[in-house]
């Protein structure tokens, strides 16, 4: 018979010891909150993505259903919630854009680019881009 070349191996290894987690472990520190908050605001956005296609979806099928479509978004319960959902995505994206600078290494040459204008490049493409729309749906 072969010895095995480590004596002490097991086929079963122990389990870890690890420390029972609290399921709001995140409500202890504001860091952790607002990381949470922000990952949650994706839903938020997904959902945004959808009343978009909704509203694609309806102006395709006609005058009609397009204008049942805006009577529906018309009512007040509607306008409450898309209040709150235009909260979330502005704290989504105030977030996401803070992140950037630690996110993207930008270089010219050997010198890279201090992440403060990072930061403020896209502070201002969100505005110009949001500038952009606002003209262009003011136009309809």
């Amino acid at each position: 018979m072969v010895e095995p070349l480590n004596p002490a191996h097991t086929r079963h290894h122990p389990r870890w010891h690890r420390r029972r987690m609290p399921i709001f472990w995140w409500l202890r520190k504001w860091r952790y909150f607002r990381f949470i908050a922000r990952e949650l605001t994706s839903v938020l956005v997904a959902y945004a993505v959808l009343l978009l296609l909704a509203e694609v979806l309806a102006v395709a099928r006609g005058p009609d259903a397009h204008a049942a479509f805006r009577a529906w978004l018309a009512r007040p319960p509607v306008l409450v919630a898309h209040a709150v959902v235009l909260l979330g995505l502005l704290f989504h994206t105030v977030t996401w854009l803070n992140l950037a600078p630690r996110a993207l290494v930008v270089r010219l040459g050997r010198r890279r680019i201090p992440p403060r204008a990072v930061l403020v490049a896209h502070y201002a493409a969100w505005i110009v881009v949001s500038a952009l729309l606002v003209l262009l749906i003011g136009r309809t």
